[in-house]
């Protein structure tokens, strides 16, 4: 396969169109047409679909685009490392992460890794949705508790725990009694779910809450921010409460059961763990060196 024609075909897919990519990189886009041509021809395959004004890449063309679209961009990268005398950490670094770790800590984090390394590009989408690493063009995602994936491999950098916690001006169940029938008012995020009964672990023991959810909210800091205000009890990351606990602002009923909270930071398995990658997962690993929820809690006290 001729590769300087497979980085024009990637070039025009990254760009959407011919025009595109000829203004982007300054090649004729007759060139750019022609290498393209003959790429399909080699591989017998037609790649793009061509109607109108509109360039859609077909089934057979999103797949190469898809596989070799990474690996061009690590020769790349290694070539102008290598020319560079060193395996500097370079070039465009996205990276996805959950809502809740963006808004509390990726931004201290973003801007300690750019003036570490400079010739990085980082790019942080905030998304709890789960997301194709190929087809949407990350490098590397955090997710929490994530689903064993077979295409993806990584760390845990990050652990945190559920505590349930209200306003100390809210009346108290009795976590003591086998059973409580009281209905306690509760915040919780997300449309659907979150009501009937909260299983915890207080000092007693096990307990049941029995709560009603009477407010929802689609962010975990705008849950605790309700809690505050003394609308309800809430279950939330104790990394997110710790201050509020330690203040009075907010009391403890008491743990969530169940497994812990981790922070996952995955990259695709058939890639090479590029420098720009490694030096990221450094970067975790320095801010967050025990993987303790009091690691995380600093960031938030600090915002």
């Amino acid at each position: 396969m001729d590769l300087l024609a497979l980085a024009d075909f990637n070039l025009v897919a990254r760009h959407g169109g011919f025009g595109r990519a000829a203004r982007a990189s300054g090649r004729p886009k007759a060139t750019l047409s022609r290498r393209v041509a003959e790429l399909e021809a080699a591989l017998d395959l037609r790649l793009f679909e061509r109607g109108g004004r509109l360039l859609k890449l077909t089934e057979e063309g999103r797949a190469l685009f898809q596989r070799t679209g990474a690996l061009l961009t690590e020769l790349d990268e290694t070539a102008a490392a290598i020319a560079s005398g060193g395996d500097r950490p370079r070039g465009r670094l996205r990276v996805s992460a959950p809502l809740l770790f963006s808004q509390t800590a990726m931004g201290r984090i973003a801007a300690g890794f750019a003036l570490k390394y400079p010739d990085v590009r980082l790019e942080v989408t905030t998304e709890d949705r789960p997301v194709d690493m190929v087809e949407e063009g990350y490098d590397l995602v955090i997710r929490v508790n994530p689903d064993p994936d077979e295409s993806l491999v990584g760390r845990s950098f990050l652990r945190d725990r559920l505590v349930v916690v209200a306003s100390p001006h809210l009346a108290r169940p009795h976590l003591d009694r086998p059973a409580d029938d009281r209905v306690v008012p509760a915040v919780v995020r997300g449309p659907a779910g979150g009501g009937g009964t909260w299983d915890v672990v207080g000092p007693a023991g096990r307990a049941r809450i029995a709560v009603d959810p009477v407010l929802r909210l689609s962010s975990l800091v705008m849950v605790r921010d309700a809690v505050r205000a003394g609308v309800g009890a809430a279950r939330l990351p104790i990394s997110l409460v710790s201050h509020d606990l330690a203040a009075g602002t907010l009391v403890h009923w008491g743990d969530v059961e169940g497994p812990e909270i981790a922070l996952w930071a995955l990259y695709p398995s058939r890639r090479l763990l590029s420098a720009r990658v490694s030096a990221f997962l450094d970067y975790l690993k320095e801010a967050f060196p025990a993987g303790a929820p009091e690691e995380l809690a600093a960031y938030i006290g600090g915002a």
